[in-house]
């Protein structure tokens, strides 16, 4: 028998503390319309002192089990995504695992900073297409704000905290052109790129954390033209056309990069789930909590064919087709 992926319940927390553009403005030079008419962003979240990337990814994992109507001992296996891990080591999916009481399957991280999510979910749905996990916990959670240079203009204004979670689970593949469930995930890198987007320190060569430093229009090119690669190679491998996606669910960086994305796919910006506008760019956070939007407040609907697609530090980047 072979088996697929459908995902079940999504779920997502959000720090309490919000910084508008007016407060950043405070701390850097710049100003609202200057952030908002460069990036789309009008606020952040920021994690309280103390609030650590686990107790962010516990919240949404709590928040989809919730919503799955599902017991934690359920679960038989957790990836969570994060760049922003509690410690160098444990896992922060272990610390997950802990605190939501589960004692059995496996639990660890991914990394692969925006692209995490992506990159989470197809390690998640290869799980469960070979059989060995029937319901798996997907967590993607960060907190950027603690790698921020909070002097540095060009990169501080751009981030925010936050975290989201599907529930993936087992059924059994019937071959039927509208199944609902992953269709399929495509993830790619390239280490040629990494000097512009990385983090300037880390255990093994500074013994510090470091702060992000990035190179904001080499990202911007190599976004829009990877990314458009990767949903090809996702609608070529599924028989399907642009018009075929009902939403697109991409990660919130930049809502230029948005806007040229939708346009090459000659989709209506009705179509689009933004929330970078409320979250800035969360990092791996960012597809699942606007997935969440779009799934709560109803406009995505079961049946509906969704497009995910990031980029991130890495190079990396990638895309995923599922029918909700």
């Amino acid at each position: 028998m072979s088996y697929c992926s459908k995902v079940v319940s999504c779920g997502a927390y959000l720090p309490q503390r919000v910084m508008t553009n007016v407060e950043m403005s405070s701390m850097v030079e710049t100003d609202d319309s200057w952030i908002e008419k460069r990036t789309g962003i009008k606020q952040r979240h920021i994690a309280a002192e103390g609030e650590f990337t686990s107790d962010l990814g516990f919240a949404a994992a709590k928040s989809a089990l919730v919503a799955a109507s599902l017991r934690p001992d359920s679960i038989d296996l957790i990836v969570c995504a994060t760049s922003t891990p509690d410690e160098t080591f444990p896992a922060t999916a272990t610390r997950i695992q802990h605190r939501l009481g589960i004692r059995g399957g496996a639990a660890f991280d991914v990394q692969a900073v925006c692209s995490g999510f992506i990159y989470a979910l197809s390690v998640a749905d290869n799980f469960v297409r070979c059989g060995q996990a029937k319901r798996v916990l997907v967590v993607a959670a960060e907190t950027f704000s603690r790698i921020l240079d909070w002097s540095d203009r060009s990169t501080c204004v751009l981030f925010g905290d936050g975290a989201g979670a599907v529930v993936l689970e087992s059924i059994a593949s019937n071959g039927a052109d509208k199944q609902r469930g992953v269709l399929s995930t495509h993830i790619y890198s390239d280490g040629d790129h990494h000097d512009s987007l990385y983090v300037d320190g880390g255990p093994g060569s500074t013994r510090t954390t470091g702060f992000l430093r990035m190179r904001g229009r080499e990202v911007f090119k190599h976004a829009v033209t990877r990314m458009a690669e990767a949903i090809d190679t996702a609608l070529e491998a599924n028989a399907l056309t642009p018009g075929d996606i009902d939403w697109m669910v991409p990660h919130q960086a930049n809502i230029r990069i948005i806007e040229a994305m939708a346009k090459r796919l000659n989709l209506s910006m009705d179509q689009v789930v933004v929330t970078i506008d409320k979250h800035a760019n969360t990092s791996a956070a960012s597809i699942p909590l606007a997935l969440y939007s779009g799934v709560s407040d109803g406009r995505i609907k079961e049946g509906d064919v969704l497009l995910l697609e990031a980029m991130g530090g890495g190079f990396t980047w990638g895309s995923t087709l599922l029918r909700w």
